[in-house]
């Protein structure tokens, strides 16, 4: 069993954490991506920053300008996933970003370089599932999951392009929209994901404006993961360097919500 595949395979819902590489520098990276797991998130999303995040809101934007101006590479950002592959042998390290930086050097590179440093898995936004030979299929030749994104514009009829070669799990975003700026309402993501897990067996996982850990305690009771990434970020934003404490604190904060979250499951459903 892969690692992504056991991270889904516990008996609760699981935590999907995103800080961005580089943020506020590739020396405090490390750090953080362990302020994570050591606060009990099951899969880390590792952004890669870019110069035009055009599906992310502000907190992200900004998180991805800081990165930038100190000097983030894409050899710093394989360096921190090696890193945090040998610190963290068993827990998921998802890659999130756009294209330009994966593909500059061409698909084939890129998932070499993914597999030495131990990446599992890519979420990359701006490439439909209706090009997927730009990268999806390097991606798998190397046991990597091309992660993919579904929304609630995705109809019956593009759903199954969108799950044709996806592997690791659905990234479900919730609102149609950018991500940190609000999240929608409880009675939609119940449908939307009994919608997608009648159409699939990954897991599903839900994500865009998740903050608090009612929130996520609320999408936890319906969905096989939930995602926070805005809402970390901008404690990484207030405290910099010193965000390992707080970082920690809050996604306990979160894990200990989405595991109340299974025992309200199973009281009410038996499982």
């Amino acid at each position: 069993m892969n690692r992504l595949a056991a991270a889904f395979a516990k008996d609760r819902p699981a935590l999907i954490a995103f800080v961005t590489a580089g943020d506020p520098t590739a020396a405090a990276t490390p750090a953080i991506l362990d302020a994570l797991v050591a606060g009990g998130a099951d899969v880390i999303e590792l952004g890669m920053p870019f110069t035009d995040p055009m599906a992310d809101g502000p907190a992200i934007q900004n998180a991805n300008i800081r990165s930038l101006a100190a000097g983030t590479t894409t050899a710093d950002i394989l360096s921190m996933a090696a890193g945090f592959r040998a610190r963290h042998p068993a827990v998921p390290l998802v890659l999130m970003g756009y294209a330009n930086p994966m593909l500059r050097r061409g698909a084939d590179w890129f998932a070499d370089a993914l597999a030495t440093a131990g990446v599992d898995g890519v979420i990359c936004v701006d490439i439909p599932p209706e090009e997927d030979d730009a990268l999806g299929p390097q991606l798998r030749a190397k046991g990597i999951a091309p992660i993919r994104l579904a929304t609630p514009t995705t109809d019956a009829a593009r759903l199954p392009t969108v799950l044709e070669g996806a592997e690791g799990f659905l990234y479900y975003v919730s609102v149609a929209g950018i991500t940190g700026l609000q999240q929608a309402a409880q009675a939609s993501i119940e449908e939307a994901v009994a919608r997608l897990k009648a159409a699939t067996d990954l897991p599903i996982a839900v994500g865009f404006g998740i903050r608090t850990p009612e929130q996520a305690a609320a999408v936890a009771r319906v969905a096989d993961a939930v995602v926070v990434g805005s809402a970390i970020v901008e404690v990484v934003a207030e405290h910099g360097a010193d965000a390992p404490a707080p970082v920690t604190a809050y996604i306990r904060s979160l894990a200990d919500a989405v595991e109340s979250a299974r025992n309200n499951r199973i009281e009410e459903t038996g499982r």
